[in-house]
C-alpha cells in the first residue's frame, strides 16, 4: 500500500531522493511507438530542458537522470541550507519564475512599490515568502513543476485532455553513499538497459551524457549536483567521490552488463565499489534493478534501521536486501 508522502520523504533521514514518474499506461508517449511508428522523440528535449531548468529556481539539485520513452528517473539533493540563506526578495523572485504570486509579493519585489507598502503588507508578505521558500525546497513542488508543463504541451500537441504522467511519482530515499552512488549508476545505464544506447557518451537525454561531455573540456557539468575534487572539503556541497571514479564505475558496469558476465572478473572491480563494500556481483545486482531492490527507502542495512527507529515503524521494506547487497 502507498505510503504517504510525508512518509517518503524526511530530510531528517536524508536529502537525496530517487524519482520516478512513469506515463499513462506506460505507452510510448515520450519516444517511438513501436505499434505506430509515430515519434515522440522530442518530448524528451522537453523533460530535460525543464528538469535543468528548475535546478536554477528550486534549492534542489540533480545528481541524475533519465529520460526515457515512457518514465523518466530522476536522483535529486535537497539543498535546504541553500533555501535558508535566500532573503525574502530572492524567494519572491524565484517563486515568480514558475508562478505569479499575489499582488502584494509582486508590489513587494519592486523597488518603487516596496517603499509605499505599510508595515502590515511588508509583515504580510514576509510570512507568505516562508511559504514559498518551504516549497522551493520540496521535492514534490519541484516533481509537479516538472510534470505539469510537459503533460500540458501534450495534450496540446495531441489536441486531447486527460492525464499525461501517472497520479503519483514514486521516490526513494537514499539513506547513504552506497544507495545513492548505485542508485545514480542504474540511473545513467537506463538507455543501455533498454538497447536503445550502446556506450554512456551517445546516451541521450541522461546526465552521464552531460558529465562526459563536460570532462572532455576538464569540466563539470553547472546545472548538475559536482563531483568531489581535491579542492573541495567534505562538508555535502558535493557528491562523495571523484568524477573519474564514478565514470570508471559506470563504464565498467555497463560493459558487464553488455557483455552478461556478472561477477567472475571481482579482481577489476573499481576502486570506488571496493570502498564502499560493495562486490562485483551485488554491484550488477543494483545497477541493474535498484528501484526494485527496496521500497521507499534504500541503503545499508544500519541506514535503515536507523530511519526505522526515527520513524517508529514496525518494518521497512528492503531489509533483506540491504544485508545481502550492501556491507553493514
Amino acid at each position: 500500500m502507498p505510503q504517504p508522502r510525508r512518509n517518503q520523504i524526511s530530510l531528517q533521514d536524508t536529502c537525496y531522493y530517487h524519482c520516478i514518474s512513469r506515463c499513462v499506461r506506460q505507452g510510448f508517449l515520450c519516444g517511438e511507438d513501436p505499434h505506430t511508428g509515430k515519434s515522440y522523440e522530442h518530448r524528451r528535449g522537453w523533460v530535460e530542458k525543464r528538469l535543468l531548468r528548475l535546478t536554477d529556481i528550486f534549492a534542489i539539485s540533480v545528481c541524475a537522470f533519465a529520460v526515457m520513452s515512457n518514465h523518466t528517473h530522476v536522483v535529486l539533493c535537497v539543498e535546504h541550507q541553500k533555501a535558508e540563506g535566500w532573503d525574502t526578495r530572492t524567494v519572491l523572485e524565484r517563486w515568480h519564475t514558475l508562478y505569479n504570486g499575489t499582488p502584494l509579493t509582486q508590489r513587494y519585489c519592486q523597488p518603487e512599490e516596496y517603499d509605499l507598502m505599510p508595515k502590515a503588507e511588508r509583515l504580510r508578505v514576509e510570512l507568505l515568502a516562508e511559504t514559498y521558500r518551504k516549497r522551493l525546497m520540496d521535492i514534490s513542488w519541484f516533481m509537479r513543476a516538472l510534470n505539469e508543463p510537459i503533460a500540458r504541451m501534450a495534450n496540446r500537441e495531441d489536441g486531447c485532455t486527460g492525464r499525461f504522467w501517472e497520479g503519483r511519482f514514486k521516490s526513494q530515499a537514499l539513506l547513504d553513499e552506497q544507495a545513492l552512488l548505485s542508485c545514480m549508476a542504474y540511473v545513467d545505464l537506463n538507455p543501455i538497459r533498454a538497447n536503445i544506447a550502446r556506450t554512456p557518451e551517445t546516451s541521450e537525454h541522461t546526465s552521464i551524457q552531460l558529465r562526459i561531455r563536460a570532462a572532455l573540456n576538464g569540466q563539470q557539468p553547472q546545472p548538475l549536483k559536482r563531483f568531489r575534487t581535491d579542492e573541495d572539503e567534505d562538508n555535502g556541497d558535493t557528491l562523495p567521490c571523484h568524477l573519474n571514479d564514478y565514470l570508471e564505475v559506470v563504464e565498467f558496469t555497463g560493459r558487464a552488463q553488455r557483455l552478461n558476465k556478472p561477477g567472475h572478473i571481482a579482481e577489476t572491480t573499481p576502486d570506488l565499489t571496493t570502498r564502499l563494500g560493495i562486490s562485483l556481483s551485488n554491484w550488477l545486482t543494483l545497477t541493474q534493478g535498484f528501484e526494485y531492490q527496496f521500497g521507499c527507502r534504500a541503503g545499508t542495512l544500519t541506514s535503515l534501521r536507523r530511519c526505522q527507529n526515527h520513524h517508529e515503524a514496525a518494518r521497512i521494506r528492503g531489509s533483506g536486501n540491504a544485508s545481502r547487497l550492501f556491507a553493514a
